[in-house]
């Protein structure tokens, strides 16, 4: 027990150390938080649409070069063509974050076009079904795990050599308020959101010595075309509104700017945090 605390203790030894003086630092985020995240890149995976497609909006406008990517090649192709048309600097590829050859192409993508990574954020998630969770097939689990859990440590351990050159970086992982209150039906999806939390802990921890920095996103129910397939979640509402006082649901927008602000030097000293986009608590 004493050497596992001895290791936490030199693990997070690492996250306190800088080389820009502290007062330093604080003054250039005052003069310039409009380009937070100039000369950074940023890898995000399921980015084409929903809560990803706002985060690499939203990283892009604070001045990052975003590689975005999803599993389609015309999702790609058209919101790199958007956010290119607003003058962002983005670049994409397809990734299937399940497929290793995928994920590979990908850090290859952002290391042709970049030359290194600064920040990863894991936003791809599937549910393919709805219905018990005892009842769930072992192809069902092995797809969930391994596209919801597996694949973000998968990918990070790709690009870990190539952040730890930068000296410092930032993962955010995106988990979902169904980590704390299950939803009926969505039996294995929910588990697989609540092992985003733990792997999020134990990632912050293994990742301080190195200076990255590991944050966990869980949204609420955000207006999205995956979250409208889920019959389920919009006739929560009432039942939120009884329980929280929520008076509506969430827009991808309002997802976005928390991960900016995690990827930034505001977030210097924040890791292993999971953070509720929620418009509620349902730790409480």
């Amino acid at each position: 027990m004493t050497a596992m605390f001895r290791a936490a203790s030199q693990a997070f030894r690492g996250l306190h150390r800088s080389s820009v003086p502290l007062s330093a630092r604080m003054s250039s985020n005052r003069a310039d938080r409009r380009c937070a995240l100039a000369e950074k890149v940023a890898v995000i995976t399921g980015s084409t649409k929903g809560i990803g497609f706002a985060i690499a909006r939203r990283l892009a406008e604070d001045g990052a070069h975003v590689v975005i990517s999803s599993r389609k090649q015309q999702n790609v192709d058209r919101a790199v063509a958007e956010l290119q048309g607003e003058g962002l600097s983005v670049t994409g590829t397809v990734c299937h974050v399940g497929k290793a050859e995928d994920r590979e192409r990908l850090v290859a993508t952002a290391l042709e076009h970049c030359g290194g990574v600064d920040f990863l954020v894991c936003v791809a998630g599937v549910n393919p079904l709805v219905g018990s969770t005892l009842g769930a097939s072992e192809q069902v689990w092995d797809k969930i795990l391994d596209v919801n859990v597996k694949s973000p440590a998968l990918l990070l351990s790709q690009l870990l050599p190539h952040m730890e050159k930068r000296g410092t970086g930032a993962v955010v992982l995106v988990s979902s308020m169904v980590a704390y209150v299950p939803i009926p039906k969505l039996g294995v999806y929910n588990t697989s959101k609540t092992a985003l939390l733990g792997l999020c802990k134990s990632l912050a921890v293994e990742l301080a010595p190195k200076g990255i920095r590991v944050n966990c996103l869980v949204p609420g129910i955000i207006k999205t075309e995956f979250s409208q397939v889920e019959k389920t979640l919009p006739r929560l509402l009432p039942d939120f509104n009884d329980i929280y006082g929520l008076q509506r649901f969430g827009e991808p927008e309002e997802c976005a700017g928390i991960v900016s602000f995690l990827c930034s030097p505001d977030a210097s000293y924040i890791t292993g945090e999971n953070i509720v986009v929620a418009g509620y608590s349902p730790k409480l």
